[in-house]
């Protein structure tokens, strides 16, 4: 499912394609800036995204071989909560 199924789905709830989109662009971009403050966002039954963040580090180039430095950074992790864990498996 990408981002216009999801939209179709809501569509078929919130009754226009145009409202839907609306809805669906709204819960991201909430989402994102509370990620991006550094929140968790938890969604009962669901599951919890977070922003977890990654040491530096040294990697290779898979070309050349060679050693290169990777700096620190911050990435979005996501737990599947049990019910979610449940449901598909």
């Amino acid at each position: 499912m990408n981002k216009a199924d999801l939209v179709t789905e809501v569509a078929g709830i919130v009754g226009t394609t145009k409202e839907a989109k609306a809805v669906v662009d709204c819960i991201f971009e909430s989402m994102t800036a509370a990620l991006k403050k550094g929140d968790e966002v938890k969604l009962a039954g669901f599951g919890t995204f977070k922003v977890k963040e990654r040491k530096a580090r040294t990697g290779r180039n898979p070309q050349t071989g060679a050693e290169i430095k990777i700096e620190k950074r911050k990435a979005a992790k996501f737990s599947a909560a049990k019910a979610l864990k449940d449901a598909i498996g």
